[in-house]
C-alpha cells in the first residue's frame, strides 16, 4: 500500500528500505525493546546505504535525496523498528541543519562522521521548563573570548548520553525567540553531562536522558548562523521533524495493519476465520482508509517541503497532526482484532502501539499543531 504518488524511483528506495527493515529491524525490534538496547552496529550498515543523510548535500557523504524520497523511506524502514527509525529521522534532522545553516567548516568537519554514523546527533531544544513554550528555554550562553559558556539543562533528548554531537538551543539574547542560537557541542566538551537514563513507555531502542551544562566551553566557531538565528533554525528543523515522524508513524501503522490481516485470516472463532465476520472487514476497511489518507497528507507536506512553501509549516502541522493520531489508533485497532494475543509481548502489535504513543508528543504536541494550524487559518 503505497499510495499513489509515488515514482519508479521511489519505489525503488521504498524496496531497498523495507528489505532493510525486514532484514536488519524486524528479527531484532522485540529484543531491542526488551533489553533497551541501542542497536549502533546496525544502523552504521544502513548508513551504508545512505540513510545517515537521506537529505544532506553528496560533497560531505549525504544521500542528497528529497524530502518526499525520505518520507517514503521512514516509513519502510518503521515497518520494522519505528523506535530506531525515529532515532534516524532525529540524527538526519540535526545532519539537514548543520548541512543548511552551517558554515562550509562546519560541514566538513561534522557531517562525513555523521553521515557515515561514525558519529550520531542529537537535538536538543526541549528544557524541564520550557517545553511547548519553546521560546522560553533558560539556557544560558554567554560569549568569553573565544568561546561561549553554556549553562542549564535539556529534558528528553533521545541519544542523550550516546551521542556525538548535540545541537543545543540556548539564549544569547534577550527573552523570546529571538534571544535564542544555536551551537553543536561535542560530547567531550568541558562542562557537559548526562542525567540518567529514562525508563520509557516505548522507543526503548534509544536512550534518552537529560543533557546538562555547567559552564560548558563551546568554541565561538561552533555557533551555526548568526546569533539570534537559533530558534528560527530549530522550528525550520521542525517542520521537517515533523513530517518525519509522521512518517514513522504510517510505518507503524502499516505494519500493524499487516499483522491484523495475517491474523484475521487464521484465528477462527464460530467456526469460521475473523476475516469472514462483517464486522472485521469493516474494521480493516476503516484502517487502510486511515491510513491512506495520512500517508497522502504527509507525503504532500514532504512535497512542500522540497517546494519550500509558504504554508508549509501550518501544513505539516496538521499533516503530522492528522496521521499521528490516525496511525495511533490503527495501531490499537490492529491490536483489538488480535484479541487477547495482542496484549501479549509474544506479538509485536504491542511495540508498533507503545513506540507510535509518543508521536503525538514529541517535535510538537498534536495540541501545539492544532494551535499552529489555527493561527494560520486566522491570519488569512
Amino acid at each position: 500500500m503505497l499510495g499513489v504518488l509515488q515514482k519508479d524511483d521511489q519505489k525503488e528506495l521504498q524496496s531497498l528500505a523495507r528489505a532493510f527493515a525486514d532484514n536488519e529491524f524486524a528479527p531484532k525490534m522485540q529484543e531491542w525493546d526488551e533489553n533497551q538496547h541501542f542497536p549502533a552496529d546496525v544502523l552504521r550498515k544502513g548508513a551504508e546505504l545512505g540513510f545517515g543523510g537521506l537529505y544532506t548535500r553528496e560533497d560531505v557523504g549525504g544521500s542528497g535525496l528529497g524530502r518526499l524520497e525520505t518520507s517514503v523511506i521512514f516509513e519502510a524502514l518503521s515497518t520494522g523498528d519505528v523506535s530506531t527509525t525515529a532515532y534516524i529521522s532525529i540524527h538526519n534532522m540535526c545532519a539537514w541543519m548543520i548541512d543548511t545553516f552551517g558554515s562550509e567548516d562546519q560541514r566538513q568537519k561534522y557531517l562525513p562522521k555523521l553521515t557515515s554514523m561514525e558519529n550520531f546527533a542529537s537535538y536538543c531544544l526541549t528544557e524541564p521548563g520550557a517545553g511547548s513554550d519553546a521560546a522560553s528555554l533558560s539556557t544560558t550562553a554567554v560569549k568569553k573570548g573565544s568561546h561561549y559558556v553554556l549553562n542549564g539543562s535539556k529534558a528528553f533528548i533521545s541519544g542523550g548520553g550516546s551521542s556525538d554531537v548535540y545541537l543545543i538551543m540556548a539564549r544569547t539574547g534577550g527573552p523570546g525567540p529571538k534571544g535564542i542560537s544555536c551551537f553543536i557541542v561535542e560530547k567531550g566538551f568541558k562542562g557537559l553531562s548526562f542525567g540518567k537514563k529514562e525508563n520509557k513507555l516505548g522507543w526503548n531502542s534509544q536512550p534518552t536522558r537529560a543533557v546538562i551544562m555547567e559552564d560548558c566551553e563551546v568554541p565561538a566557531e561552533n555557533l551555526v548562523g548568526a546569533e539570534g538565528q537559533g530558534f528560527s533554525i530549530a522550528m525550520k528543523g521542525l517542520n521537517g521533524g515533523r513530517v518525519n515522524i509522521g512518517s514513522c508513524s504510517l510505518g507503524a501503522a502499516q505494519a500493524s495493519l499487516e499483522a491484523a490481516l495475517e491474523h484475521v485470516k487464521v484465528r477462527k472463532q464460530f467456526g469460521e476465520p475473523l476475516a469472514n465476520f462483517q464486522n472485521t472487514q469493516f474494521k480493516l476497511a476503516d484502517m487502510a482508509t486511515s491510513l491512506l489518507s495520512s500517508r497522502l497528507m504527509i507525503r504532500q507536506a514532504a512535497i512542500m517541503l522540497d517546494q519550500n512553501h509558504p504554508n508549509v509549516a501550518s501544513f505539516c502541522a496538521m499533516a503530522k497532526l492528522h496521521a499521528t493520531d490516525e496511525c495511533f489508533k490503527i495501531c490499537d485497532d490492529s491490536l483489538q482484532l488480535h484479541g487477547g494475543y495482542g496484549y501479549l509481548k509474544d506479538y509485536k502489535v504491542n511495540v508498533y502501539l507503545r513506540d507510535s504513543r509518543v508521536h503525538r508528543i514529541l517535535e510538537g504536541t498534536n495540541e501545539v499543531m492544532r494551535m499552529v494550524a489555527s493561527r494560520a487559518l486566522l491570519a488569512d
